[in-house]
């Protein structure tokens, strides 16, 4: 199967992207002339220059293949301009599958987000039939995903083959993007210069491995059913049990320092206040620790019978992550 990847050159992209090709895929992708193909083989795919907010790009990128990949998003914690949000989480999407509609392609694999589903305050595990809360957003990314959520679910009433996936927290080798904010956090920890943790760490999240969310996505192409939405998550687990493994794996004897979110909160506060006269980006955004503040908890058990859905336990792939920060003279 031919197949359009757009978001190839993020963390989940270029692991999917060879995830794909291993599985004899033939792959085209989008990117613009800015981005970093590192990681890529480049000599593998066919590279198609645009932008994913430009529709005529979107178009000719679409032309010739059979399916599509949709992971590009806006991940970031803060950017200058809060419009750039809505035109790529939102507005792109819609593009994308009018094109969809256009060429007849045989499927779109949508890459949402666990924060479109909402958070698992109150619940043991949130899953795909939960319901978020229209009105409550801890930042514009995830309010984004949610909206964009219900594009994908007015497409898919309308007869589009989409399948929609919400990943929960990716971590493991690649990258170390805003995609894959976990490691940027265990190195910076391993190394002695995380400045803490929010809170307690007591907040549960979904810990999802790299190679489960790839091989899920491809999943997800062969095996999911059109309108249907499946979360790719793995362990759920307190943040502070993340790094907790991770000290015990590694030997380090030093836990991360617990930040009280009051705190935070008047450091994001007051350094929104300078990015916004500089437009460079805060050390922490607020919408960031106003999402630590929410358990971000859910089950798999839906891609699991469906897709055949694996999860990685949670020591397991912090170990995997560890030696590979090692190979890589990260840590």
């Amino acid at each position: 199967m031919r197949v359009l990847v757009t978001g190839a050159t993020g963390f989940v992209g270029k692991n999917l992207v060879r995830e794909l090709l291993r599985h004899d895929y033939e792959v085209a992708i989008l990117a613009r002339r800015t981005s970093d193909l590192t990681g890529l083989p480049v000599n593998s795919v066919d590279v198609r220059w645009g932008d994913i907010t430009d529709p005529a790009a979107v178009r000719d990128a679409l032309d010739g293949v059979e399916a599509a990949f949709h992971l590009a998003a806006l991940v970031k914690e803060w950017v200058p301009r809060n419009q750039l949000y809505w035109e790529v989480n939102v507005e792109a999407l819609q593009t994308l599958l009018r094109a969809s509609v256009e060429f007849s392609l045989e499927r779109v694999v949508y890459t949402s987000s666990f924060m479109a589903i909402g958070s698992s305050d109150g619940l043991d595990e949130a899953d795909e039939s939960t319901t978020h809360a229209p009105n409550h957003f801890s930042n514009l990314y995830e309010r984004t995903k949610y909206e964009a959520g219900l594009v994908a679910q007015r497409f898919a009433k309308g007869g589009a083959p989409i399948v929609t996936i919400c990943p929960g927290v990716v971590y493991g080798p690649g990258d170390l993007t805003e995609g894959n904010i976990m490691v940027r956090h265990l190195r910076d920890f391993l190394t002695g210069n995380l400045p803490g943790i929010p809170g307690d760490g007591s907040q549960r999240w979904c810990f999802s491995y790299i190679d489960d969310v790839v091989a899920g996505h491809r999943l997800a192409m062969e095996k999911g059913k059109a309108g249907e939405r499946y979360v790719l998550g793995g362990e759920n687990a307190p943040l502070r049990e993340f790094f907790n493994i991770a000290m015990e794996l590694s030997g380090t004897t030093t836990p991360p320092r617990q930040v009280p979110f009051l705190l935070l909160e008047a450091v994001a506060a007051l350094g929104e206040v300078k990015a916004a006269l500089t437009r460079k980006p805060p050390s922490v955004a607020l919408g960031a620790v106003r999402a630590y503040k929410h358990n971000w908890a859910y089950s798999s058990e839906k891609a699991v019978a469906e897709l055949g859905y694996a999860v990685t336990p949670l020591r397991e792939g912090i170990a995997r992550t560890i030696d590979w920060m090692k190979t890589r003279g990260l840590i």
